[in-house]
């Protein structure tokens, strides 16, 4: 069994402005990247991007588990690392797939990055600012939006922030609805029937339209969720519920056939979930979780693979990091050396 040279360094990216959400206010993405070296200077990169409310380990489980591995690791044991460390099985087996690459001097088909903001879906901030923070990202490209709810109340949120902004969307342009579980049942049928009341009257009148409304309850409570797919027309994605590919195969085996918003990078092994999509078929939604350039083009390498359904994918987040952001560099090796 080969062994190679195995080690990580820490990172600190603040955002440009506090990234709030029903889980509360986020200021500083950390994350770990590392770095696998062979006997003759191959290496390849990999990054552990963990965000623990959403069912990953934290990142001091995952800083431990790095400080408890040898300077030179038994190659074998990364295709065996625990499913409790998702965020980890994600960023060594990235880190060993792009060192075999340079091991044999080939290089796999890439997805272009960052990926263009035709392919991408765009954060909005909370508020009122949404109604006008969508024209600058129009203009770079972009025609899907995300907004996150439950930080306002419902009315203020349907009345003069959500109708608002559908109004001031141009026609074609999609919005998503993210809830991050946020909303009791009666509130989230409640955004039901206005989403579907706002996608009906966008087919008569030049505004943008509701594309679906993301996981509106708990992940406990998945039988109302079933429930509620059943009863509007609005689509209802799942997130949280679906954070790990254990949580994921689970939701799919008890009927959940509607769409399935995947972070790769906290959702454990990238080979069994792309051998998961592909076998099953699901309408899938790639999303970021905030992490830097190099786990995000290992994200974007699954979807070459064939993870994904051709829906705008959750990678219009660059805006929330300060402009020249090293952590946002395609050159991996300038990344490495600025931490």
């Amino acid at each position: 069994m080969g062994h190679i040279q195995f080690e990580y360094k820490l990172y600190r990216r603040p955002f440009r402005t506090p990234l709030k959400t029903a889980h509360g206010e986020w200021s500083v993405r950390e994350g770990i990247i590392l770095r696998l070296m062979d006997a003759h200077g191959a290496e390849g990169f990999g990054e552990i991007a963990p965000i623990p409310w959403f069912g990953s380990e934290t990142l001091e489980q995952a800083l431990d588990f790095c400080c408890q591995l040898p300077l030179k690791v038994n190659i074998e044991a990364i295709a065996h690392l625990p499913a409790s460390l998702p965020a980890c099985q994600f960023g060594f087996e990235s880190a060993l797939a792009r060192l075999k690459e340079a091991q044999f001097a080939v290089s796999s088909e890439r997805w272009k990055f960052p990926p263009s903001p035709g392919v991408c879906s765009a954060l909005l901030p909370p508020g009122e600012a949404a109604v006008r923070a969508w024209i600058p990202l129009w203009n770079q490209g972009y025609r899907t939006f995300k907004y996150k709810l439950g930080i306002y109340p419902i009315q203020d949120e349907m009345e003069k922030i959500i109708s608002l902004l559908l109004q001031a969307l141009p026609a074609g342009t999609r919005l998503r609805l993210d809830a991050n579980g946020g909303l009791s049942f009666a509130e989230a049928e409640a955004w039901l029937q206005f989403s579907s009341e706002q996608t009906l009257d966008s087919i008569q009148s030049p505004c943008g339209q509701i594309e679906f409304l993301e996981q509106p309850l708990p992940p406990a409570q998945f039988d109302d969720l079933l429930k509620l797919a059943d009863c509007y027309t609005t689509p209802i994605a799942l997130d949280e519920s679906i954070a790990t590919l254990e949580q994921l195969q689970t939701c799919y085996q008890q009927g959940w056939r509607e769409i399935f918003v995947i972070k790769p990078a906290i959702a454990g092994s990238p080979a069994r979930l792309h051998q998961f999509c592909q076998r099953t078929g699901i309408d899938v939604v790639v999303s970021s979780v905030l992490e830097t350039a190099i786990g995000q083009q290992a994200v974007l390498d699954l979807m070459v693979d064939g993870i994904g359904s051709g829906r705008a994918i959750g990678f219009g987040v660059h805006h929330w990091f300060p402009v020249n952001d090293p952590l946002s560099s395609a050159n991996v090796k300038e990344l490495w050396k600025h931490l």
